[in-house]
């Protein structure tokens, strides 16, 4: 029996993103709040009866693979295995966020399908999925149930906060693609800021839009390699942002605006004095 199901793969924003330190296996431990936003993919799965473990990838995804060294695919394979299920899959996958751009792209996919295989295959176990998606990603877990959260960790640590204040948003991503691995390499010590305060966190969450909130301790580095992230941040000041930073390892870069019109004007000059730039006006996501 073939069945069918689709849903939407939203983006993200670190509105902070601090390190608080380096663990004896190599990774980072984080602190930072995510928030979805009302830019995304859209994922369409087909399955049939197999007697095998198949995986097919179609649709418009640009230049990233099709195989298992994209997410979405490797999402597929790994829910099959832990679970034991033979079938083939089909991922009808239409991308819309740009990758490298700390965006979450490719994580929220690969979430989306262990989702949407979980509804089509009727197993709900979450304890056994979250273990799936934190070994494919960092930011996977999160996606999993993408709400307003504080994220510690290495990004397995999700604490939903509620009552975000709306956010008029313009996301800009300039024309180049950062590998999150060459970020934290050149990371130092003397570029974390520790985990934010209770009194930071507040405010954020009360809409306050004062600059020093949105500390992102990858965008030294990050900015250093790739000058086009400051210069993106600088033109968004420009045209009125009240804060603007760097998003996950770049190279995208979001501002807040005083509203949502004020927002869909600076995006639209922006997108007039940058046309290599790929810019959204948006605002958080809610399911």
């Amino acid at each position: 029996m073939v069945k069918l199901i689709s849903a939407f793969a939203p983006a993200k924003l670190n509105l902070f993103l601090r390190v608080v330190s380096r663990r004896s296996d190599g990774y980072h431990d984080l602190d930072s709040i995510f928030v979805p936003i009302a830019i995304g993919d859209r994922i369409a799965l087909e399955t049939r009866p197999s007697g095998g473990q198949i995986v097919n990838l179609r649709g418009s995804f640009g230049k990233l693979p099709n195989d298992a060294r994209n997410l979405a695919v490797l999402a597929a394979s790994d829910f099959m295995t832990e679970f034991a299920i033979a079938a083939e899959v089909l991922i009808d996958l239409r991308k819309s966020v740009p990758s490298g751009a700390g965006l979450g792209g490719g994580s929220s996919d690969a979430a989306t399908v262990l989702r949407l295989m979980s509804r089509l295959f009727r197993i709900d176990q979450p304890d056994r999925l979250a273990r799936i998606s934190v070994k494919i990603g960092a930011d996977v877990p999160f996606f999993l149930d993408p709400r307003p959260s504080r994220v510690t960790g290495i990004g397995e640590r999700i604490a939903p906060i509620g009552g975000i204040a709306d956010l008029a948003l313009v996301v800009a991503v300039p024309p180049v693609e950062v590998p999150t691995a060459a970020v934290f390499r050149d990371l130092k010590p003397r570029h974390w800021s520790g985990p934010a305060s209770d009194d930071d966190v507040r405010a954020i969450l009360a809409g306050s839009t004062s600059p020093h909130l949105f500390v992102n301790d990858l965008a030294a580095v990050a900015t250093a390699q790739w000058p086009e992230i400051a210069r993106t941040k600088a033109l968004l000041n420009e045209l009125g942002a009240r804060a603007a930073s760097m998003t996950g390892s770049g190279a995208g870069v979001f501002a807040i605006f005083a509203s949502h019109d004020e927002a869909a004007t600076a995006a639209a000059e922006m997108r007039r004095r940058e046309p290599a730039t790929t810019v959204f006006s948006t605002t958080i996501y809610h399911a």
